[in-house]
């Protein structure tokens, strides 16, 4: 690659949710490496997740610019967060007009569609980053453009059909996200949201993070929809080796060397991984379902539990741990807290993923080709795992569903103990699909979508737009 930044500066914005915003400073590594200039938007919470690349690039290519989301109701939902973020857009508008050097384009994450008319405003081009895949994105953009409704409002079973999507899919009311089945038609807060959502068509540009092999037929029905070839694929974004992956995110809740140890005692394939990103838990029911499945299963495995700063584990399902632990002694390896999940993912011992299908973890697993259980839970998961099982067949469907939702032990065992035979049938499919992600970067068509954005990202500072 040429290095065609010559210290043009870029504003990156990214959703104040560490899924959200590790991929965008993957992104950012990159323009750093490129000779761009970069100032990160940042809630003070947050800002242990930049120090990485805060300390190894000099300030004169990267500033962190920390401002506050005014306070919410506790337990304030998505909307609420969104709306509070476009508080910022003043705060944000004065400071481009204070600053000596001031961004020529902003990059910014997809639930930010307000930061369409403040770069408007400004004379710039918005770069939306979506850190979920183009098939989501299509989804989404179909529900909050055209607005399908329940016709039965007692049956979560209902049956969404999704037309104007690349093969139909078809949707049971209840796994469409939870924003969507909640809106209200009128209701401000409601209608800004779904505005700033459908401000990511009028945008400039847009960036997903997933690579051609995987998702070309949705990436070309987006540059269809929007009537531009301005969309590019560039991931999958993830750090270049296990030493960046071992702070990627934040300080981990074990040393990265203690999980390597542990695996390197393991057999090739032989360990299950079990996560359900940064912000899952599990119900106690369902804790104890997946205990008796990992015992009964006999499998070893790493389990990666959410945890509060002190290594503690929400309700029940702390003691149901403890107890668990104790019993299958060297076989498992609990985590309490964060995981270096791309190291663990990466490592040979490592066969099988049991996860909840948030994309990180799904291009994360994809890169390192290990074979995946699905068991989605909200949001964009039943997408992902759609796309996973269903559309390219690389992984097996495990379970689906939320909190209300517990699965039957024995079945899941089964799948489990499959997951890590050699004989599992998916693993050439998902080899070459690895492959094709690891290809994808070194040459491929990731490397020269980012080729092509970066170089017109370079050239805004050469001419006016």
């Amino acid at each position: 690659m040429s290095t065609v930044g010559n210290g043009a500066h870029i504003l990156v914005y990214p959703y104040p949710a560490p899924s959200h915003i590790i991929p965008l400073l993957d992104l950012t590594r990159l323009l750093l490496t490129r000779g761009f200039t970069v100032t990160v938007l940042v809630t003070p919470k947050h800002l242990p997740i930049l120090q990485p690349l805060l300390s190894t690039h000099p300030s004169t290519s990267i500033q962190p610019l920390l401002l506050s989301h005014p306070p919410k109701p506790p337990n304030s939902g998505l909307i609420a967060k969104v709306r509070a973020s476009s508080e910022l857009y003043h705060p944000i508008l004065q400071w481009f007009r204070s600053h000596p050097n001031p961004p020529v384009a902003i990059v910014s994450d997809f639930f930010l569609g307000w930061t369409n008319n403040l770069a408007r405003q400004l004379g710039l081009p918005r770069v939306v980053f979506w850190p979920s895949g183009a098939f989501a994105a299509s989804v989404l953009d179909s529900l909050w453009r055209n607005l399908p409704r329940n016709d039965e409002p007692h049956n979560d079973d209902f049956l969404i059909n999704l037309t104007s999507v690349p093969n139909s899919p078809v949707y049971p009311w209840w796994q469409l996200s939870e924003v969507y089945r909640e809106y209200v038609e009128g209701d401000p807060d409601f209608e800004f949201f779904r505005n700033s959502f459908l401000d990511n068509s009028e945008s400039w540009g847009i960036l997903f993070n997933s690579f051609s092999d995987l998702e070309q037929i949705y990436i070309d029905h987006v540059k269809k929809e929007l009537g531009h070839t301005r969309v590019w694929a560039v991931g999958p974004l993830l750090p270049p080796d296990d030493v960046g992956s071992a702070t990627r995110g934040g300080q981990g809740a074990v040393s990265h060397h203690e999980v390597m140890t542990w695996l390197d005692s393991k057999a090739v394939d032989s360990v299950v991984y079990v996560c359900f990103g940064s912000r899952g838990v599990l119900t106690s029911k369902q804790t104890e379902a997946l205990v008796a499945a990992i015992q009964h299963s006999g499998v070893h495995f790493i389990w990666a539990v959410k945890a509060n700063g002190k290594g503690h584990v929400a309700n029940d399902a702390g003691a149901i741990l403890d107890q668990f632990e104790e019993r299958v002694g060297p076989k498992g390896f609990i985590i309490r807290g964060w995981a270096p999940q791309v190291a663990i993912l990466r490592h040979r011992a490592v066969g099988a993923f049991l996860t909840h299908c948030g994309w990180n973890s799904v291009l994360e697993g994809l890169a390192a080709g290990v074979a995946m259980l699905t068991w989605p839970m909200g949001a964009d998961q039943f997408t992902n795992a759609k796309l996973l099982v269903d559309q390219i067949g690389v992984a097996v469907r495990a379970c689906e569903g939320g909190d209300q939702f517990v699965p039957d032990s024995t079945e899941l065992a089964r799948l489990l103990a499959e997951s890590v035979s050699e004989t599992e049938p998916k693993r050439t499919r998902m080899m070459q699909l690895c492959d094709a992600a690891l290809n994808a970067f070194t040459g491929g068509s990731s490397s020269m979508d980012l080729e092509d954005f970066l170089n017109r990202l370079g050239e805004l500072q050469r001419k006016e737009l």
